[in-house]
């Protein structure tokens, strides 16, 4: 199986003897970033720096005058982080070592976005806006960030693009000294805390026949068991953990649907379009994949989709695999595959952040038997030296 290892272009641009330490893993293309989110990230092998602090949500190139003018929201260049066309020279010295670069282009998740432009982020059923999180159903939304998909994915040396957060993002998130914590919230409170109400998604709530007034009260009814912590009720008690069975307990069948089908028709509606912008502004050949998790319900950098449905869209997808996942997302988009489709099995391989790249190889022996046709590799910049030694003795083996 192909492999493609994540990198910041701030892991390459200053460092001559990244791009050739990379391939000699034995990858053969690079998944970069183009347009990414705020964050703080170790660079243990780079020349001039150990950390590097993008302080908001960027594109990391020039973005295009013409496009923007006079546009609000717009993109942000990014700082010194990744100054001027940082992902044109991190590609240049990638394809010189004689990897192929694919963009990789994050979409609904931008704090600065939400600060600037309140009225684009996802408020939930309490009042609370999530600024981290735009609202994809918003039209102004959709439009800034299909316009975003197209420019930050086609940038010169890519030959495809992966599109991560193309569709809800909710209540987690990496949050600088987060407190959050105190309650464990199962996949079912998750997905009712990240609900929206925004003016947009009561609108749709209403055409959906839920009237949006009675959903958002039966949202704080249904969570205040769990906050109260009453007969020790948390994550794992109950409805709460039990998933979209327990979304429909707490809600009721008839709103808890009408929720999702609000929200699918969003997602699908923004990552049509971005696919749409992606093709007409690429070349032919490019690949476009999106980056995504088969339950419809889920939020966050790998949003829930229909299989059927996105692998009719797009011409593949990156799903996260590591910890033993590959069991549960693999399997939904086997049977929909087509010739030349891309089921890509995400690992994260570096130890520290809860990967096993020691396992390497049999994980990805195993993703193959599910349907994989590819592998990704996060995060070849983050990973430590024997992070790296292992991953490569793992590819040796896959051949």
């Amino acid at each position: 199986m192909t492999a493609s290892a994540f990198l910041y272009p701030w892991d390459v641009n200053g460092d001559p003897d990244a791009a050739r330490r990379v391939a000699a893993l034995g990858v053969r293309q690079v998944t970069l970033a183009s347009a990414y989110h705020s964050t703080r990230a170790l660079t243990p092998r780079h020349p001039r720096h150990r950390i590097v602090t993008a302080e908001y949500a960027a594109v990391l190139y020039p973005p295009d005058p013409a496009r923007w003018a006079g546009r609000a929201p717009r993109p942000y260049p990014a700082g010194d982080w990744a100054p001027g066309d940082a992902f044109g020279a991190a590609a240049k010295a990638l394809e010189a070592a004689g990897l192929e670069v694919h963009s990789w282009v994050v979409l609904a998740h931008n704090s600065r976005l939400g600060a600037e432009h309140p009225g684009t982020s996802v408020v939930n059923a309490h009042g609370d806006r999530y600024p981290w999180a735009p609202c994809v159903a918003r039209p102004e939304v959709r439009a800034y960030l299909t316009d975003l998909a197209a420019e930050a994915a086609v940038r010169p040396g890519a030959r495809g693009t992966e599109l991560e957060s193309c569709g809800w993002y909710g209540l987690a998130h990496l949050h600088a000294h987060d407190k959050t914590g105190g309650v464990a919230l199962g996949d079912a409170a998750q997905y009712l805390m990240s609900l929206c109400f925004c003016g947009t998604c009561r609108a749709g709530y209403a055409g959906e026949g839920a009237d949006p007034d009675g959903l958002a009260a039966a949202v704080r009814a249904a969570l205040e068991p769990l906050w109260a912590g009453a007969g020790g009720t948390g994550a794992a008690d109950g409805p709460y953990g039990a998933g979209w069975a327990g979304v429909a307990e707490l809600l009721g069948a008839p709103l808890a649907e009408a929720t999702l089908a609000w929200r699918t028709r969003a997602a699908r509606a923004l990552q049509e379009d971005a696919v749409a912008a992606v093709r007409a502004a690429a070349p032919p050949g490019f690949r476009v994949l999106l980056h995504a998790d088969p339950v419809p319900y889920r939020t966050g950098a790998n949003p829930g989709v229909d299989p059927a449905h996105i692998l009719g869209v797009a011409d593949g997808v990156v799903l996260p695999c590591t910890g033993g996942a590959a069991g549960a997302v693999l399997p939904p988009f086997a049977p929909h595959t087509r010739p030349g489709t891309t089921l890509a099995a995400n690992f994260t391989v570096v130890e520290g952040m809860g990967g096993a790249p020691g396992r390497l190889a049999e994980d990805a022996a195993h993703a193959a038997a599910l349907g994989a046709t590819e592998l990704r590799l996060y995060h070849a910049g983050l990973a430590s030296g024997a992070d790296l030694e292992a991953v490569a003795a793992a590819l040796r083996t896959l051949g």
